[in-house]
């Protein structure tokens, strides 16, 4: 049986944190599932800040990064940004050859995550 990919929303204020459900996010057909959620939910009410929390992922697709950028692009006319946080090192490491780490925000833990951006409140 195929474990579900998907995201868990959760909003907090101006803040909306994104959890995966899986440890290993790799099925292209799940990850545009998500992809879809993720649009929508921005469309419906754009938070200020989209948080990904990675805590428990232990590999994903290059598509899963697509879908960062894509949140990103997304946010970007409400002003909104995107932090992702819990990354392991092999993860972390992916941001970094990638250059993804210059990028987006990336935070140890998702309580550092859910504050206010330098300039920005909540």
């Amino acid at each position: 049986m195929q474990e579900e990919i998907g995201l868990d929303i959760a909003r907090d204020g101006n803040v909306a944190i994104a959890s995966f459900k899986s440890a290993c996010i790799s099925d292209a057909e799940e990850i545009t599932k998500a992809s879809t959620q993720l649009r929508q939910y921005i469309q419906a009410d754009p938070p200020k800040r989209m948080v990904f929390d990675f805590d428990g992922v232990k590999f994903f697709s290059s598509q899963v990064l697509g879908l960062l950028l894509e949140a990103r692009a997304h946010l970007r006319p409400h002003d909104g940004d995107v932090a992702v946080t819990s990354l392991n090192p092999q993860l972390l490491r992916v941001f970094k050859i990638t250059n993804l780490d210059k990028i987006f925000r990336l935070y140890p833990d998702l309580a550092t995550a859910v504050l206010p951006a330098p300039g920005q409140g909540n």
